[in-house]
């Protein structure tokens, strides 16, 4: 596939799929689990971010502590509700909308294997959807741009014709080590003081927002 075309990465997580909140009580009742009583918002700050840099952000780096068992029992409790995942307001639509103006559509997540299929299932864009990477196609997670590197490989994108659309300042920070202007939306609880204050370029409230706007957005200027 030639490297050339023009696209849009999405992160899926509290982007896409209303899994924000989800992520901050799992990672709460897990790190409770071993022992570690933290605040949900402070965990709430660092959702976005790859498991590995979540936990040494909000606990501290600490080379002694099992964050791999942590980082178990975070997926085991968040997979109990994977059946009853919901999409964020027209993200199906916002894919597809974006697909019909010639744009491809790649999934930028740091999500497991499994995970992964799941966030797609609830999404329900496949027949749009023409790429997407998951946490084993990295070697570094969010902030580092590793991912979205790997995504526009998998895309055939072109660096310079991309944008990447997000809910945490941390995709906001990956975007912008690699030069790629993101779109930042609110719906994963973070405000859009703090989005463009990280360097996104436009803010919306969810996809259903930035859908009514698409011909008056960054992404209409790309296409």
């Amino acid at each position: 596939m030639r490297a050339d075309s023009a696209g849009v990465l999405f992160d899926v997580d509290g982007t896409l799929v209303d899994t924000s909140y989800l992520h901050t009580v799992t990672w709460w009742q897990a790190m409770r689990e071993h022992g570690f009583d933290v605040p949900m918002a402070r965990i709430h700050r660092a959702i976005g971010m790859g498991a590995d840099k979540l936990i040494d952000h909000v606990l501290g780096a600490d080379p002694g502590r099992d964050n791999a068992a942590l980082s178990a029992a975070h997926l085991t409790l968040y997979a109990t509700y994977w059946e009853r995942l919901r999409p964020l307001p027209g993200a199906g639509d916002l894919l597809r909308a974006v697909a019909a103006r010639g744009l491809r559509v790649v999934l930028a997540s740091s999500a497991q294997e499994r995970e992964l299929a799941v966030l797609r299932k609830a999404i329900d864009a496949d027949d749009v959807i023409d790429a997407a990477t998951g946490a084993s196609d990295a070697d570094a997670s969010k902030p580092d741009p590793d991912i979205l590197a790997v995504a526009l490989d998998h895309g055939g994108l072109a660096a310079e014709r991309v944008l990447v659309v997000g809910d945490a300042v941390w995709d906001v920070h990956a975007a912008g080590r690699m030069g790629i202007p993101c779109i930042g939306l609110t719906c994963g609880g973070v405000s859009d003081a703090e989005l463009r204050a990280a360097g996104a370029i436009e803010t919306y409230e969810d996809p259903a927002a930035l859908r009514d706007a698409l011909d008056r957005s960054a992404i209409a200027r790309l296409a």
